[in-house]
């Protein structure tokens, strides 16, 4: 039987428990049992009525007796047409079957409607925690969630979590580093960068890196090396040629992201240069396709299955009511060399 919970609304609120809502419901306690855990066996005016009564006090499943498991996590995304999408999703669904738990994969694509539509659906089925990617919500949004007490975790935070809950990313700005270090361990002194979206916390820590490692070695920080993406594989190609259109142009190119590193790879292709001859080119999250790409790219891996399993894990530990480890994780990421680096040309 689901334990009682409700959640704060401006301060300590009361909770309701199971037998209130039966005796306001005019029903037994097993009945409202049954509504709470979605058991079939409820007469339809029966279930609305008590789900009614559900919403109106606030009760959410919390936490689940010794020995119980959760039974749905939501998992939120701005967009799923990523490969990077797909490798967090595939680290929870690890997890998740490992539970036994069931997983609600939900895109709200920066639209308010679409996440508040997701808010709507999320009520309805009553999930037992939600793990958001770098998800940006209405601050109504984020009220809604702490009134329904639902556990949450954030994946790659977009910047200082609105939320209190607890964060899992990478060492972006480590990572940003080590990818800059290594071209100019090879020679490169004009390196071009590619960043992601602004708003985003990782892409600002994955700039800063490169910007560390390039004072570090006393070679001065040039904005106009700097063109801006969106991470995904068109952006690439864009900067990459506003980056090569320069009067003299970089020797090496690192995109924050491995899907825009491949379209700055295109873009040298069809200029005729050739990667990493003409000019190296580094990408960012080592996504399953890039050791076959052409050449084999070098990158910083992001462990992005990793990720994925430690949020589901920790939100899992929030829904039984255990104590998790730490409320802001960064996983390590790492240097992958590959074929498309070398010492620049001396032509």
């Amino acid at each position: 039987m689901a334990t009682e919970s409700a959640g704060p609304e401006g301060g300590a609120r009361p909770k309701v428990t199971i037998t209130a809502i039966a005796q306001e419901a005019g029903v037994s306690v097993p009945t409202v049992s049954r509504v709470v855990n979605g058991r079939s066996d409820v007469s339809p005016e029966t279930r609305a009525r008590v789900e009614n009564l559900l919403r109106l006090h606030g009760y959410r499943r919390r936490q689940t007796a010794p020995g119980d498991r959760a039974a749905l996590l939501d998992l939120v995304f701005n967009d799923l047409d990523s490969p990077w999408a797909v490798e967090i999703i595939r680290g929870v669904e690890e997890v998740a079957h490992q539970d036994g738990v069931g997983t609600v994969v939900s895109a709200i694509h920066g639209r308010a409607g679409a996440a508040r539509q997701w808010m709507k659906n999320l009520r309805a089925r009553a999930s037992d925690g939600v793990i958001l990617v770098t998800s940006v919500l209405e601050p109504v949004l984020h009220e809604e969630l702490r009134r329904l007490n639902v556990p949450i975790v954030v994946v790659d935070p977009a910047g200082a979590p609105a939320l209190d809950a607890p964060t899992i990313g990478a060492t972006n700005w480590a990572g940003g580093m080590a990818a800059t270090e290594h071209l100019l361990s090879l020679g490169h002194r004009r390196i071009g960068f590619i960043a992601g979206p602004p708003r985003l916390l990782c892409s600002r820590a994955r700039l800063d890196g490169h910007r560390a490692a390039l004072e570090s070695a006393g070679v001065p920080y040039d904005q106009a090396l700097v063109a801006q993406g969106d991470f995904y594989h068109k952006s690439g190609f864009v900067g990459c040629d506003q980056l090569m259109d320069a009067a003299t142009p970089p020797t090496a190119v690192f995109a924050s992201s491995d899907q825009m590193a491949l379209g700055a790879i295109e873009a040298l292709r069809r200029r005729g240069l050739r990667v990493p001859e003409d000019v190296s080119v580094v990408g960012f999250d080592d996504l399953p396709e890039v050791r076959w790409s052409a050449p084999p790219l070098t990158t910083v891996r992001q462990p992005l299955a990793e990720m994925g399993k430690l949020a589901a894990r920790t939100v899992l530990r929030q829904a039984r009511g255990e104590e998790i480890e730490s409320p802001r994780v960064e996983l390590a990421t790492a240097l992958v060399v590959r074929a498309s680096t070398a010492a620049p040309s001396t032509a």
